[in-house]
């Protein structure tokens, strides 16, 4: 019995959630800037009220950024139980195979690490411009 269903869970399931994951990201960090940019912190009149619209939807960001990583490694952890059990299978201990499947197992790791920086850089530059405006409007409200 082989477990060709865990290598598509792998590629498509892990590897397709945080490439989801990713797109998300890039679609929140492009709605926070462009609201960024058309927002006037002189038209809020309570501080409170500024912060609530500039932090919107950050905690989604972050959680991305938090959890890319863990999702990427039950990938992997995923991939090297399939790359030892076809070596179980097999009954042989080709080197070649062996160090294939681990590659291809690491994969998995490496995209979460990608997804992550972007969601960590993106969520840390966001938070920073949303403290600037909370500033400016303090300054202008004395």
């Amino acid at each position: 019995m082989r477990m060709d269903w865990l290598s598509n869970a792998i590629d498509f399931g892990v590897i397709g959630l945080l490439g989801a994951l990713s797109v998300i990201v890039v679609g929140v960090v492009i709605e926070r800037v462009v609201f960024y940019r058309s927002v006037d912190v002189r038209g809020y009149k309570s501080a409170k009220a500024l912060e609530l619209e500039l932090s919107q939807r950050l905690f989604l960001i972050g959680s991305v950024a938090a959890n890319a990583p863990y999702i990427g490694l039950l990938g992997t952890v995923l991939g090297i139980m399939l790359t030892f059990y076809n070596m179980g299978l097999d009954a042989t201990a080709d080197a070649a195979k062996i160090m294939t499947g681990l590659a291809l197992a690491l994969k998995a790791t490496a995209v979460g690490l990608v997804v992550a920086l972007v969601s960590v850089t993106s969520y840390n530059a966001l938070l920073r411009k949303a403290k600037v405006m909370l500033l400016q409007w303090e300054i202008g409200h004395g």
